[in-house]
């Protein structure tokens, strides 16, 4: 009698050997994108950088910092922005050569993406049992692909230093109660004056200790640089620090902020001050009051990710590198659509997670990279002209009502910090 044939094993959705085949090419089909993405960027050939390593020359041979101008395509003249402080720190690599600094600042950038993406991350890994090695090497390349990342490395800015600071004291030393809460985001306030949004964010939440380190730490560190440099420090305060046409043309599509938008009706002229004022009161309070009950619930995660919106949508120049809240926002998108598995959760699961793949499509593809937005001020026309030219800008109004506060953080809470990367 013959044998009866013998049917092969089936393959499941729980090989493992399957599943680590299609995690790898997830993987390298990432690895293979990011130079695609990158691409368009190269032409940038660390500008920023340079600019600050020759205003840094010029000022060690002894001439005021502040002097120091670079003429460019595209915003006409460029200066150096930052406060003294930021200068006292930046003096030192203006004695390296420009290759050393660019692969100093370039290694530091990535790795501050690693650690922040980590810090992001892993509470969502533990909370939902995903892979860890995979999630987080998916994120991290994810990141790395985002355009505000991009810009930051092929302009060779600093922003990914001040996100490590502030992520530092919020996420950990301040929900943590730690001496040294509100360290962290004064010193970002002291190098790039944007982070100051998050000292209001702690007055409002009420960490009056927080709140009054990070004060200090911000007037000492600006005090330190007044000692050191008390001429270009006396110019800064009272003169340069008011005067934004020394930053760029604030039309220009690379401006995602409210003025930015309102500035591509008006262009070649400055919008209406007082317009604009007013759209800030309005967004800033509603941003700030979400933010607040963010954190009452326990999610200090959504409350510093809105706070850093408000920051971005109501300052006067909003760099399309300075706009790194966006990756916390998609985390925090996926995190509540995995979350949402109860049957009368499926039409608002679908919602996160169309929202958090459209914001993540959105940032990866960017406003800049692949548009050549041209040198003139040209005036917003049409309503596809007006999305595209403010696709941020609208992306963060949009994220400032639909980020959803995860109220049973409070219950998580110590249980996440515990988990926390420190």
């Amino acid at each position: 009698m013959p044998a009866e044939p013998v049917a092969p094993p089936a393959v499941t959705e729980d090989d493992p050997g399957g599943r680590t085949v299609r995690r790898l090419v997830t993987v390298v089909a990432l690895i293979a994108v990011l130079p695609a993405l990158y691409l368009p960027g190269l032409v940038h050939n660390f500008f920023d950088l340079k600019i600050y390593m020759s205003a840094m020359d010029w000022w060690t041979a002894g001439n005021p910092l502040y002097d120091y101008v670079q003429p460019d395509r595209v915003q006409g003249e460029l200066y150096f922005t930052y406060p003294p402080f930021s200068a006292l720190l930046l003096w030192p690599f203006g004695l390296l050569r420009l290759g050393a600094t660019v692969t100093i600042f370039t290694v530091l950038t990535v790795l501050a993406v690693v650690l922040t993406t980590r810090w992001l991350v892993t509470p969502v890994i533990a909370r939902h049992d995903l892979p860890r090695a995979f999630t987080l090497t998916v994120a991290v390349l994810l990141v790395l692909a985002v355009e505000s990342t991009r810009e930051t490395i092929t302009f060779g800015q600093i922003n990914m230093l001040l996100v490590v600071l502030i992520l530092a004291d919020l996420l950990v030393a301040v929900p943590q109660a730690r001496r040294w809460a509100g360290v962290g985001v004064g010193l970002a306030t002291a190098l790039k004056l944007f982070p100051g949004i998050f000292i209001v964010y702690l007055l409002a939440t009420r960490r009056w200790r927080a709140a009054a380190v990070a004060s200090v730490t911000a007037a000492a560190a600006t005090l330190l640089a007044a000692a050191v440099a008390p001429r270009d420090s006396w110019r800064f305060w009272t003169h340069e620090l008011w005067a934004t046409e020394r930053v760029g043309r604030t039309d220009y599509t690379g401006n995602q902020s409210l003025f930015g938008l309102l500035s591509r009706f008006t262009a070649p002229e400055k919008p209406d001050r007082l317009l604009w004022l007013l759209v800030v009161a309005v967004v800033a309070g509603y941003g700030l009051w979400r933010a607040v009950r963010a954190a009452r619930a326990g999610d200090p995660l959504t409350g510093l990710t809105l706070t850093g919106l408000v920051g971005a949508l109501v300052s006067p120049i909003t760099w399309t590198h300075h706009i790194y809240w966006f990756v916390p926002a998609v985390v925090l998108l996926a995190d509540a659509a995995l979350r949402a598995d109860r049957p009368d959760e499926v039409r608002r699961r679908r919602w996160l997670a169309a929202l958090a793949v459209a914001t993540g499509a959105l940032i990866i593809y960017g406003v800049v990279s692949f548009h050549d937005w041209g040198v003139a001020p040209v005036r917003t026309d049409d309503p596809v002209d007006f999305v595209l030219r403010n696709g941020y800008v609208l992306l963060s109004l949009l994220l400032l009502a639909a980020l959803p506060v995860r109220s049973d953080q409070v219950e998580e809470k110590s249980h996440q910090m515990d988990r926390l990367p420190q």
